[in-house]
Parts: C-alpha cells; structure tokens; sequence
C-alpha cells in the first residue's frame, strides 16, 4: 500500500525548486487559474504566515489584506498550478506561526524587514 502511494506522488511531483523562504517573508506567487478553456497567471502577495508538512506535502499560508478584508489562501509546495515564487521582503519574526497577525489591522500589523549587512570588499 505505501509503495503505490510512493508511485502516486513520484508521478504528481512538479520537480520546481522554489525559492527558500520563512514565515514573516513577503512573497509573490503566481498561480495558473483556469476559467473555463482558458489559462491565466494571477499574482498573490502576501505575507507568509506559516509553514506546515514536510516531504512532498509541504504547503505554506500567505495573508493579505484585500479591501480591508484579511485573505488567507494555503498553496501545495508541490503543487503544478504555481509558475513561480517571488521572495519581495524578508521578515524579521520570532514565531513560525504568525496568527496573530489575524487580530491586527493596518501600521501595527507591519513585519520588521530583516536587515542584512554587506561585505566591503
């Protein structure tokens, strides 16, 4: 039994390397959508507010706030439907689970940008 299941995720796996990102990170996916015999790409930015799974059913949570509403959408790492991921903005989190983002509106609902250094060379 646990053999075909293998089978079956090897066939469906996409074998797309997305790009490394954590909870707190700001993020574009483009996703297909199909309306009925016709294909497009649409963009969602949000940020990612956790990370869950591991192996091929690793899926990830991005919110955003559309019209003043909090929009919350879960996307199979594995999923065919992605074209690509973006990486906008990291965040500097200390929680891998940001809900309490959900109870939050406007300026204190901002993630601090994770500052990096450059090396003077």
């Amino acid at each position: 039994m646990a053999d075909l299941m293998k089978i079956a995720e090897e066939a469906f796996a996409t074998g797309k390397e997305l790009p490394a990102f954590n909870s707190g990170d700001t993020i574009t996916v483009s996703y297909k959508i199909k309306e009925g015999n016709k294909e497009r790409i649409q963009q969602y930015r949000g940020v990612v507010i956790r990370i869950s799974g591991h192996g091929t059913k690793k899926r990830f949570t991005v919110r955003k706030i559309s019209d003043g509403i909090g929009v919350e959408r879960i996307f199979p790492m594995e999923s065919p439907f992605i074209e690509n991921v973006v990486v906008n903005k990291e965040g500097r989190v200390r929680r891998a689970r940001l809900y309490y983002l959900r109870n939050l509106t406007g300026k204190a609902a901002r993630i601090r940008e994770k500052q990096t250094v450059a090396k003077a060379q």
